[in-house]
C-alpha cells in the first residue's frame, strides 16, 4: 500500500538537528565530553512553591477532569501579576491560558489568516512564527533583523505594498535567537505603523525576566494604543523552568483573544488543572527567585562571551534571553558545516544560525543551560580544538 501524505506534510523535513544529535550520540560512544548548548532548556529547578502546588493540587481527584476553561483564581492571578510586573490593566476577558506560546503561536494564524493574505515574520527569527501561516496557505513577508540596524527593523523601509498587504506581524523582543531588547522607541513607532496600515501585531514576550546590563524588561502592553492593534504571548516556561507544563497566555486586545478562544475550542479541553494550580503560584508567590535566575544567567553570559573573546572569538554579550548569538569565527561561512567541525573537534554543541532564516547565516545561538564553571570549560575545550587558528575559507 502507498501511503499518500499531504502537500504540506511533505514540505516540513528534517534538519540540521537530527544530523547534530547523531553526530552527538557518536562522540558520546566515543567516550567524548560533550557541552551541549544547543537546545534552550532550562536547567534550573523550579521554585519549591511551585511544585508544591502542581503536587497538591495532583492529589485531588477532581483535577484530573476536563479544566474547558481557566480557573477563575488564574485570571485574577495573571491580572494582578500583569499589574505588578509591567503596570498594565487587564481585564478577565482579555486574557487567555494556552498549551505553551508555541502552540499559541502556530494556531492563531488559523483566526486570522485566510489563504493568499500576508504575515510578517522576523529574519532572522524564530521557526514557528511563519509556520502557522504557511500551515493556512498564507504569504509570508520576512523584515530583516541586521547588526548594522541593532537587529531592530526599519519599519519604514517596509515596501508601501507590502505593508498594505499585511494580515498581521510578529514581534518578539527579547529576542531569539539575536539575543537584542528593543528600546520604548521602536514599541511606540510599531504601534503608529500598525495603525497606519491595520495591521495586527502578535508580540512575543518569552524572555522578558531575562535581561542583562540593568535594562528592565517590559510588555509590549505598556505603551498606549498597543490593546488597540494587538497581543502579547506571555509564558512561564523560561522565567519560572515550567518548561514542560506547557503555561502560557494570550493577552490584549479584546476582539483577537476572544476570536482566537471560540476556534480553540473546537481542539482544546484546557489547561490541566494541577498546572493551572502551579501557574497561580508561581504568579502569585514571590519574585526574587526570577530576578536572582536572571543573575546567574547574565553571570553565565558574561562567563560564555568574555571567555570566547579571551580566546580569539569575538562575540559580543548578549542583552537578553537565555542565550548568545556569535558570529562565526574568521575563516568560516557556512554555520552548518562549522556547527558539525565545531563538536567534532571540542564537544560544544550549537545551533546553526541558517535555522533562523537566511539573515542567520554567518551566526550560531548557544543556549546558557551550563553553570559557568561547566562554560568555562567548554570556552578551554574550544581554545584546545584549534579551530579558531584555521585559515580555510568553507563554501
Amino acid at each position: 500500500m502507498k501511503l499518500q501524505f499531504s502537500d504540506k506534510a511533505n514540505q516540513i523535513k528534517e534538519g540540521i538537528f537530527t544530523v547534530l544529535d547523531a553526530k552527538k550520540n557518536e562522540l558520546l560512544r566515543e567516550g567524548r565530553t560533550i557541552y551541549n548548548l544547543s537546545v534552550g532548556t532550562p536547567d534550573f529547578r523550579p521554585m519549591q512553591h511551585i511544585m508544591d502546588a502542581v503536587a497538591e493540587a495532583a492529589k485531588d481527584p477532581k483535577n484530573y477532569k476536563y479544566a474547558l476553561v481557566e480557573l477563575p483564581e488564574l485570571l485574577t492571578a495573571m491580572q494582578g501579576f500583569y499589574q505588578r510586573r509591567f503596570g498594565v490593566e487587564l481585564e478577565k476577558d482579555e486574557i487567555m491560558a494556552l498549551y505553551g506560546s508555541q502552540e499559541g503561536m502556530s494556531h492563531i494564524a488559523w483566526a486570522l489568516c485566510n489563504p493568499g493574505d500576508l504575515v510578517l515574520v522576523p529574519n532572522p527569527g524564530y521557526q514557528i512564527f511563519s509556520i502557522g501561516p504557511e500551515l493556512c496557505d498564507a504569504g509570508v513577508w520576512a523584515y530583516p533583523l541586521l547588526p548594522e540596524n541593532q537587529f531592530l527593523p526599519k519599519l519604514d523601509e517596509i515596501p508601501e505594498d507590502v505593508a498594505r498587504r499585511a494580515k498581521f506581524m510578529v514581534v518578539s523582543y527579547p529576542a531569539n535567537p539575536i539575543c537584542k531588547v528593543a528600546p520604548e522607541s521602536f514599541y511606540r513607532e510599531l504601534i503608529a505603523f500598525a495603525k497606519k496600515y491595520e495591521i495586527m501585531i502578535l508580540h512575543d514576550n518569552a524572555y522578558s525576566d531575562i535581561v542583562y546590563g540593568g535594562r528592565k524588561g517590559g510588555s509590549f502592553l505598556q505603551y498606549e494604543g498597543a490593546k488597540e492593534v494587538g497581543i502579547e504571548f506571555y509564558s512561564l516556561s523560561k522565567s519560572f523552568n515550567y518548561t514542560g507544563a506547557r503555561a502560557s497566555f494570550a493577552l490584549g486586545n479584546r476582539e483577537i483573544i476572544q476570536k482566537f478562544r471560540a476556534l480553540r475550542t473546537q481542539f482544546d479541553y484546557g489547561t490541566f488543572l494541577p498546572v493551572q494550580y502551579g501557574a497561580i503560584a508561581a504568579l502569585e508567590g514571590p519574585f526574587d527567585g526570577v530576578e536572582e535566575q536572571c543573575r546567574q544567567y547574565e553571570e553565565r553570559n558574561r562567563t560564555l562571551c568574555g571567555g570566547l573573546r579571551r580566546i580569539g572569538w569575538n562575540v559580543p554579550d548578549s542583552e537578553g534571553t537565555m542565550f548568545v548569538w556569535a558570529p562565526l569565527p574568521e575563516g568560516y561561512t557556512n554555520s552548518e558545516e562549522f556547527c558539525v567541525e565545531l563538536m567534532e573537534k571540542s564537544g560544544v554543541i550549537c545551533v546553526p544560525g541558517s535555522c533562523f532564516g537566511s539573515l542567520g547565516e554567518g551566526f550560531v545561538r548557544m543556549a546558557l543551560v551550563l553553570p559557568p564553571e561547566e562554560l568555562e570549560k567548554a570556552v578551554e575545550s574550544i581554545a584546545r580544538s584549534g579551530i579558531l587558528q584555521t585559515e580555510k575559507v568553507q563554501n
